[in-house]
């Protein structure tokens, strides 16, 4: 058993995803909404995959790309995901296990194969996804850990995972422990259609459980009703202790509940290539931060360095050391 403590533990679809650029007509052809995520079934995954031009094939999901990220920056991250025991799940370990993350979730041995996320992204960098989730769905509380739990400063939650009713019972599982050791919970709200699925069930849980609210401007304005960035400040405020809405080249607000918002300046790329995961770097940077007692413009900035670097080439994961990067511009 490890005693190593973590900053972050991320919760999510243990996921590999496959990445090709492609044009509009192809999304339309596979009826793919451009810059969102549909969930699709084995054999449609099958067809797109066989249609789709050549890519790169990494392994992937939401929180493993956060904390993923987290390592880059220097961090110490662990993960909870189901895989099953064949070859891509073998792949997503070994890479996980390889940048120094902690990852246990045992592989499940009878039922689908491992998940996998079509990523297509057109000409003005907007990824658009359609996933098959086979095993990533299947985690359920028996994989919560409690001792890593205790460990971890920040345990952190995928909204697309929460869609499934078992992986719901794990998060709430996990935050109960987090809060019994005096640990922080987070929740990336993963895209406005998981809003629009789960309605009040997602606030509820979000009211009664988390600490630390994540969300892009699509996704707060579903969750609160309203595109007005002043409502969505008054109920993000009454929802959660911390809020951070991210806006793309705009930058993010980071709304407390006590205090004034903290307005995060984005940084601009070299060049933007690609928009793949630059929600979980943004997320991986500001929650290491706040793991580290930063203060919210520090954190935030340490978010917008994360993500500038990932959107500037193909592909989710940071391509240089975000430790370097971050040590140059005086934030670690």
């Amino acid at each position: 058993m490890s005693n190593q403590q973590l900053d972050v533990i991320g919760f999510g679809n243990a996921i590999v995803d496959v990445l090709a650029k492609c044009d509009d007509a192809f999304l339309e052809k596979f009826a793919i909404p451009k810059g969102g995520m549909i969930l699709i079934d084995e054999a449609r995954a099958s067809a797109i995959y066989a249609d789709m031009a050549p890519g790169v094939e990494v392994s992937g999901g939401s929180n493993a790309n956060a904390v993923a990220a987290i390592a880059s920056l220097g961090g110490r991250g662990g993960f909870v995901g189901k895989v099953a025991g064949d070859a891509l799940g073998d792949i997503f370990r070994h890479d996980l296990r390889s940048m120094g993350v902690e990852y246990e979730t045992s592989a499940l041995n009878a039922g689908p194969a491992t998940g996998r996320c079509l990523v297509n992204v057109t000409p003005d960098a907007q990824r658009s996804m359609a996933t098959f989730l086979g095993a990533a769905g299947l985690v359920t509380d028996a994989d919560v850990d409690e001792d890593q739990i205790a460990r971890g400063e920040i345990s952190f939650f995928e909204g697309y995972l929460f869609e499934q009713p078992d992986a719901r019972g794990a998060f709430v599982r996990a935050c109960d422990t987090a809060r019994r050791h005096g640990k922080r919970t987070a929740l990336t709200l993963s895209d406005a259609s998981v809003i629009e699925r789960q309605g009040a069930v997602i606030s509820d849980f979000i009211g009664d459980h988390i600490d630390i609210l994540l969300a892009n401007k699509a996704e707060a304005t579903a969750l609160f009703g309203s595109p007005d960035l002043a409502v969505i400040a008054e109920k993000a405020r009454a929802l959660a202790p911390l809020t951070a809405v991210t806006r793309s080249e705009h930058g993010s607000l980071l709304i407390p509940r006590e205090g004034e918002t903290v307005e995060v300046a984005a940084r601009a790329p070299d060049g933007l290539e690609d928009t793949t995961g630059a929600g979980d770097a943004y997320a991986a940077g500001l929650l290491l931060g706040l793991a580290r007692d930063y203060d919210l413009g520090r954190a935030g900035a340490l978010g917008a360095l994360a993500a500038s670097e990932v959107i500037s080439h193909f592909g989710a994961r940071p391509a240089a050391s975000l430790k370097a990067l971050a040590t140059d511009a005086g934030l670690v």
